[in-house]
């Protein structure tokens, strides 16, 4: 069905081409990160590893980083994007966010929009909502046809290869909460004035189509992950282990790159700063 991405993370990574049930897929598991201290500890740790191997890619200039972050509604997007890049030079990091396509963008193929936000070499880009969104909302709301769909899995991963040809990793993570979670942070908007402004009346028709959207995700992540392009599957309920789960596996494949400074092109014992 799934692999854990090892065995001291919560993490799911998802075998190319192979049935993925969501439902398998417990959202409050966070073992073994559901020591509050140990976590926040290492989340210091791996937000240093992070910064530094970030300065490395930007001075090195040759690859970059792609981060894919997908969810339903509440399921903690934006938390993670900030809390994973807290403290990493903002002039290294590229983020978009894909919304309803504008008119001139409906005129173009589906990843049009999309390239030109791709990062540039030396710098991580985060997609906070992707060219997933033209699979799975248009799906689950019946506006393409599963011909349709089915095609853009194969452009799509195409498009990804693509990019890893062309010296840019692509990390994608899903973040999977329970509905009864959904509830509670929506409840949790609702009632609170600072947060009121997060919440539409659209969300909650939009989660009417729940069970739908499971459907979509699951096998969406199935026939797009690849080895080159890995999905996973993130518990998300606790929002700690969360980051945690997400933060290892970025810092693990910043090591994997190994971005490493250019060396000095001028004879650096003859220059004297006086």
């Amino acid at each position: 069905m799934a692999s854990a991405h090892s065995a001291t993370t919560p993490a799911v990574r998802v075998r190319p081409s192979t049935p993925l049930r969501l439902a398998d897929i417990d959202p409050d598991n966070n073992k073994p990160f559901d020591h509050k201290k140990k976590v926040e500890k290492r989340l210091e740790e791996l937000r240093e590893q992070l910064s530094d191997y970030q300065e490395n890619l930007y001075a090195e200039h040759r690859q970059s980083l792609l981060l894919v972050f997908q969810a339903i509604d509440t399921g903690g997007k934006d938390g993670t994007i900030r809390n994973l890049l807290t403290g990493v030079n903002p002039a290294g990091i590229e983020v978009a966010s894909f919304k309803v396509p504008s008119s001139e963008e409906l005129n173009h193929d589906f990843l049009w929009r999309i390239h030109k936000h791709t990062p540039g070499r030396g710098h991580i880009g985060v997609f906070n909502r992707s060219h997933y969104e033209d699979v799975l909302v248009t799906r689950v709301h019946g506006l393409i046809e599963p011909f349709t769909w089915q095609q853009r899995y194969q452009d799509i991963n195409h498009f990804e290869q693509l990019l890893t040809h062309n010296g840019t990793r692509v990390l994608k993570f899903f973040l999977h909460i329970s509905k009864d979670e959904q509830a509670k942070r929506l409840q949790a908007r609702l009632n609170d004035p600072k947060k009121r402004w997060k919440f539409e009346p659209g969300d909650l028709k939009e989660r009417q189509y729940w069970d739908a959207y499971q459907i979509a995700y699951q096998e969406t992540l199935a026939a797009t992950s690849t080895p080159e392009c890995p999905w996973y599957v993130i518990p998300a309920n606790d929002k700690r282990a969360r980051d945690q789960a997400i933060a290892e596996i970025v810092v693990a494949t910043l090591a994997e790159m190994n971005p490493q400074p250019p060396a000095a092109t001028f004879d650096v014992a003859a220059q004297v700063v006086e």
